[in-house]
């Protein structure tokens, strides 16, 4: 897997993140309880290299599915974070949210609000009372542009969830000071798969 840079890592948690890239990927992909099995017929995992575009695509699909830590934080959302090169050869980012938990909405400015929190800072605990268990998600480049290189990568963000100054002041009696935060959401991100354009 190193060699192949089929890899991911995360902050702590030990959730599990798939990633597939191709052209034909659809929602009927996501259905079977092993996505797998198509991501490698029809696509690349992670660290991989897009393939030609088959006939008739007109822009990357992207198939990601994560499920949560077995004794951890339930997940918040999954982000695919796209990087191109502009015509100055420099090289731009774009964070896309692909699925969340909720009924969230994303705003008039296309951000999507936090899913709020459970941490009861006190006892440094949490509940699995928002949030989902596994997340999936077939996302296409909305923005794809076939003369660029690009690259795409999944970040996949947990709850809030106690910080380590919690967990210090609760079992410690440890002085935090009133700045630190108290909260963090863990998450994982995964090796990027690539896109070259034809020469």
């Amino acid at each position: 897997a190193m060699e192949r840079k089929e890899v991911y890592a995360t902050t702590g948690s030990r959730m599990g993140v798939r990633f597939f890239g191709g052209w034909d990927f659809t929602n009927e992909d996501l259905k079977s309880r092993t996505p797998a099995f198509v991501g490698y017929k029809k696509g690349v995992p992670m660290g991989g290299d897009l393939p030609a575009p088959t006939a008739g695509a007109k822009a990357p699909a992207f198939m990601v599915y994560a499920l949560k830590d077995p004794i951890g934080a339930n997940l918040d959302r999954i982000q695919i974070v796209k990087g191109w090169l502009n015509a100055k050869g420099e090289t731009e980012e774009q964070v896309y949210d692909v699925v969340w938990a909720g009924d969230r909405v994303p705003g008039a400015d296309g951000r999507l609000p936090p899913i709020g929190s459970t941490v009861d800072v006190e006892r440094a605990t949490w509940t699995n009372t928002v949030g989902a268990s596994e997340l999936g998600a077939v996302w296409v480049d909305p923005d794809f542009d076939p003369t660029q290189s690009a690259f795409y990568y999944v970040r996949v963000i947990e709850i809030p969830t106690p910080r380590w100054t919690a967990y210090d002041a609760f079992r410690m009696g440890a002085e935090v000071p009133a700045e630190s935060p108290m909260e963090t959401q863990e998450r994982a991100y995964t090796s990027p798969i690539w896109y070259t354009p034809k020469d």
